[in-house]
């Protein structure tokens, strides 16, 4: 008698969260890779950033529903997600692949067929989304991987998808030929980059491996694309039909509009005049959550004579040390290349005044290198003691601009100096029994033994989706501010004052 086929293994809403998970972990380890291919459509530098916390928001609200979701809450939990958080063109981009995928598991399960469906939704969408696509995108290397996966439909689920990412890492090897750009710069397209890695982290949900590492060749380069001055973002209520005339009559390109219905929508546009542009959507219908953010190649006249430079990861925390004024710069692998980017955007704004925080991502080397060089050209060059960057935004927070540099400086010293730090490793919760928001908690109370009122806690979305701020001050009976940071290569960081 013949044996029955061997039943494939169900891939329901716990593997569904469990392969965002994986995407989200993969895209934050390899963003600053993926930054450094980013040439088009600007040199902005931040694909890779951008793409890890479009997945880490998708992962924080799918990380809300009980574990016994279903396949189809967690879809639309990440959809939603996906679509709030969406950060720059690339992450607009990925939420509507993510959308894809909502829209094609309703039967329940996943099988090869809704892994082909979801794709060619996603190829949909983005199409949809994007006004003018270019060939040699994101967009070439998602569509070789919707033909593949339509192709292989029929065979079991792990094959589908093994042929996806094939077709995918294919697609990606010929962009440079496709994109002048991208071959000036000697690089692959950086979007294209980030889908490879989600197939590659599917295939391993689906098959239990391991998945090997895209090879993505070559360095920052000279970029050709857009020469717009303002990134401008927000999510937009009205006829989404009539957007795409308005934008563009005022002015927009690079216009990226990822639609949620009929009549509400993500907006990511590029302009030299984003009043005009801001104010035709507010004309048009309601805006919210709007982002202004200044593209490269632009000259910034300097706002005063102080300038205050912090080494910070790009996303979140470099929002968060933008917010309280400092110009960030992203640590490179090669310590020259941070301590030239710092003498550029110091050489940019033309200060006279420097106040620099290495938050204990330079050696000290590279630090008086970039205060030698500095100095040079500056006439006051302070360097702060942050050694974390958790003492990095103490510092910030008492900064005075109206006092005279050196008093200030002194100042923000201080504040760095006397706050306790701790850092929760991923390694240290290996060892935990709880979860890591409990490894967070006895950190703090283990820091607030030697006193303090105020306790400040950089944490990790990824391995923390959801930390309550109230439920952490009156168990710890302090006051508790907490900072999502998605590049912080640790589970938390924590300050006590």
């Amino acid at each position: 008698m013949a044996n029955p086929p061997a039943l494939e293994p169900v891939f329901d809403g716990a593997h569904l969260l469990s392969w965002a998970q994986r995407s989200a972990s993969e895209l934050d380890r390899r963003r600053v890779e993926i930054n450094q291919l980013n040439v088009f459509p600007v040199p902005d530098a931040d694909t890779g950033s951008n793409m890890a916390h479009t997945m880490a928001e998708a992962v924080r609200e799918a990380a809300k529903l009980d574990e016994s979701a279903s396949l189809v809450e967690v879809a639309e939990a990440l959809a939603v997600g996906s679509m709030r958080g969406a950060r720059g063109n690339s992450g607009v981009v990925l939420s509507q692949v993510i959308r894809g995928v909502a829209q094609s598991v309703g039967g329940g399960e996943v099988t090869g067929e809704v892994v082909a469906e979801a794709l060619s939704s996603g190829v949909d969408f983005v199409e949809r989304a994007i006004v003018d696509p270019v060939e040699g995108t994101v967009v070439t290397v998602l569509l070789a991987a919707a033909d593949a996966a339509r192709d292989a439909v029929g065979k079991p689920l792990a094959k589908v998808v093994e042929a996806a990412a094939m077709a995918a890492r294919e697609a990606l090897e010929r962009t440079p030929s496709q994109l002048a750009a991208l071959r000036d710069a000697g690089v692959v397209d950086a979007g294209g980059t980030g889908l490879v890695i989600l197939l590659d982290e599917l295939l391993a949900e689906v098959t239990g491996e391991t998945p090997r590492e895209p090879q993505a060749p070559g360095a920052v380069g000279e970029s050709h694309g857009s020469a717009a001055h303002l990134e401008i973002m927000f999510m937009f209520s009205g006829p989404v039909d009539e957007l795409e005339r308005t934008l563009l009559d005022a002015g927009g390109d690079s216009l990226v509009i990822a639609r949620a219905s009929d009549t509400e929508a993500k907006v990511h546009v590029h302009s030299v005049n984003a009043g005009a542009l801001i104010e035709a959507s507010f004309a048009l219908g309601e805006v919210s959550d709007l982002r202004l953010e200044v593209l490269p190649d632009v000259e910034e006249p300097a706002t005063s004579e102080r300038l205050i430079v912090a080494i910070t990861p790009p996303g979140s925390l470099a929002e968060l040390y933008s917010g309280a004024g400092a110009a960030t710069i992203a640590p490179e692998a090669d310590e020259a290349a941070t301590v030239e980017a710092v003498l550029a955007a110091i050489a940019k704004a033309r200060p006279r005044e420097v106040v620099f925080l290495p938050n204990g991502l330079m050696s000290e080397a590279a630090v008086a290198g970039v205060e030698k060089a500095a100095g040079e050209t500056v006439e006051h060059v302070s360097v702060l003691p942050t050694v974390r960057l958790v003492t990095g935004i103490a510092a910030l927070a008492v900064h005075d601009a109206a006092l005279p540099v050196d008093v200030a400086a002194e100042t923000m010293a201080e504040a760095a100096e006397e706050m306790r730090t701790g850092v929760v490793t991923h390694e240290d919760n290996a060892h935990a029994s709880g979860a890591p928001a409990d490894a967070v908690a006895a950190a703090c109370a283990s820091l607030l033994e030697g006193g303090g009122e105020l306790i400040s806690v950089l944490y990790d979305p990824v391995a923390i989706p959801s930390l309550d701020q109230e439920l952490l001050s009156t168990t710890l009976g302090a006051e508790v501010r907490i900072y999502p940071a998605d590049s912080l290569g640790a589970i938390a960081e924590i300050g006590v004052e």
